[in-house]
């Protein structure tokens, strides 16, 4: 890549930024101010996914600012959407009776925030605070009571019939050839989806709905059977989301927003809808890949099997979360927190580039390494490195010391030279490790490539940690196992250190495999031989 190539700090969200501006000039829009917008749902626990949303929007607000643009965040809760289906976890909480009702109007289940809405809303923006991610929250509740879209509602209802037949030629959904796309809150039974709006009266701005049984994810919700009319100005409801994005586009000014790929659908409808019948261009966008558990299944609210950021950070820094969802935006990926331990080595890793204390030969890599790193520290880098510690290191150390853990493993690390002095932080990568280690027995498999020469020597090994008598030197054994077989010792080693802790050097090898307990070490070799 040339130095005319690069654009911003090189990653794909200055990419992203770039083409996001050339657009606009395109389209002869002001500049003033670039707004990007993330929806939060608040339907259930939001995960690491539903944070990703708006954790990539916000990498674009500081990419543009980068390049000279003023840009604000909007973190928009969709807490006027209907409780579908009860998330995992929370069968006991008396939510059978609130389906179908607006999640804001819901009481919340745990005693803490105005409603059940909120209370899942607060998770994820107490997540994004952790992370030092700054918004501005806005809620469908508060959106619609203060009439912020009535105009946009106005225009979508008017044009309901052209509406409804480029859904169904767009999407094949035929739903809306029949109904509004505007769904109000019952005044009979406060339930949403239940209330099928049928005719606008224009002069009026009023909707005319009739509360009937629907049925929700193969369950019947039964309608209170009452006939009313909503008016959209100040009355609750809300747009169906196959025009709702757009009117917010329009009404709020919204230059950028990603989407997973799980509502392409709607965003298809959306942008038209958004183009031809309110007149504001749609959105950039980035189609993203959803991230899924560890067994291939996409995670979920309703399927229980998220992972919060509040979880993650009691294992890996806030920083390992940052790196996970800057690193790329495309592709499929599985997710667990299994894969702390090899971000919280990456993270160091990067600020090693940075720093200049890793070397990188190729320019295009190392700008693109520099400029992933400064994102992950939000544009705003430190100074100098931080202490470094593997973290892969701390996790076997606690597993063998749990009385007293951290002055113990403290001391372990000041033993190996692998630090000068205790540090605060370092107690706290401990606490992490330690959590990690007490939670979770095993580590994922780390791949190493071994020919069949290293691979008997490791053999040999294996037999000599595991002998009834232990070898006086366990650092000379593994030196004189190394240069015996024909294998370069100081490979030997490195081979070692990719094994046990996945990556290519550590403390003095003989006295922390003495440590950490010989046959516990050759028990993880002999997964490789």
């Amino acid at each position: 890549m040339s130095e005319q190539e690069i654009i911003g700090k090189g990653t794909w969200i200055d990419k992203l930024a770039s083409e996001l501006l050339e657009r606009e000039k395109a389209l002869g829009r002001n500049l003033d101010l670039l707004r990007v917008e993330s929806g939060l749902g608040a339907s259930g626990i939001p995960h690491i996914g539903s944070l990703g949303d708006a954790v990539r929007a916000y990498g674009v607000k500081l990419a543009l600012e980068n390049l000279g643009y003023k840009s604000e965040l909007i973190a928009y809760s969709d807490d006027l959407d209907g409780l579908r289906k009860i998330p995992e976890g929370m069968k006991d909480f008396g939510l059978e009776e609130h389906l179908a009702k607006p999640v804001s109007l819901i009481p919340d289940p745990y005693g803490v925030h105005d409603s059940y809405g909120m209370h899942m809303s607060s998770i994820l923006l107490e997540g994004l605070d952790k992370l030092g991610i700054k918004y501005e929250f806005r809620r469908a509740r508060d959106t619609y009571k203060q009439g912020l879209l009535k105009d946009q509602i106005h225009t979508i209802l008017t044009n309901s019939t052209k509406i409804g037949e480029k859904i169904a030629e767009l999407v094949g959904q035929e739903k809306y050839q029949k109904y509004l796309p505007y769904f109000p809150v019952c005044a009979g039974c406060n339930r949403l989806y239940t209330a099928e709006a049928t005719e606008y009266i224009v002069d009026e701005k009023k909707v005319k709905y009739t509360c009937r049984d629907v049925v929700i994810g193969g369950k019947t919700i039964k309608g209170c059977c009452h006939e009313g009319e909503a008016d959209i100005t100040k009355d609750l409801g809300k747009l169906a989301w196959k025009v709702e994005f757009a009117a917010r586009w329009a009404a709020f000014d919204i230059r950028f927003e990603a989407y997973g790929k799980d509502i392409m659908d709607s965003v298809k409808v959306n942008d038209w809808v958004a183009d031809e019948i309110l007149g504001f261009p749609h959105p950039h966008h980035v189609k993203y890949e959803m991230f899924l558990d560890k067994g291939g299944k996409k995670i979920s609210k309703s399927l229980g099997n998220v992972l919060t950021a509040q979880r993650w950070m009691e294992f890996g820094s806030p920083k390992s979360i940052l790196l996970l969802l800057y690193k790329r935006i495309t592709g499929a990926r599985e997710l667990g927190v299994e894969d702390i331990p090899s971000l919280m080595n990456e993270y160091n890793e990067l600020e090693d580039i940075y720093f200049g204390r890793i070397k990188v030969d190729n320019q295009a890599k190392l700008t693109k390494s520099k400029g992933l790193y400064e994102y992950v520290n939000l544009l705003e880098p430190p100074k100098q490195a931080d202490i470094h510690v593997n973290y892969r290191l701390l996790i076997e150390l606690t597993k063998i010391f749990k009385e007293n853990r951290g002055e113990r493993v403290m001391k372990k690390l000041l033993d190996y030279g692998v630090i000068k002095n205790p540090e605060p932080k370092v107690e706290k990568l401990i606490e992490l490790a330690g959590n990690f280690s007490d939670e979770f027995d095993e580590q994922e498999k780390i791949q190493v490539d071994i020919d069949d020469t290293t691979k008997k020597a490791l053999k040999i090994l294996v037999d000599a940690l595991g002998a009834y008598e232990e070898p006086e030197d366990i650092q000379n054994t593994i030196y004189q196992i190394a240069k015996t077989n024909d294998v370069q010792p100081k490979d030997f080693f490195k081979i070692l250190y990719q094994i046990i802790l996945g990556t290519s050097r550590g403390p003095k090898i003989g006295p922390f495999i003495s440590d950490i307990g010989r046959k516990q070490v050759a028990k993880t070799i002999s997964e490789y031989v």
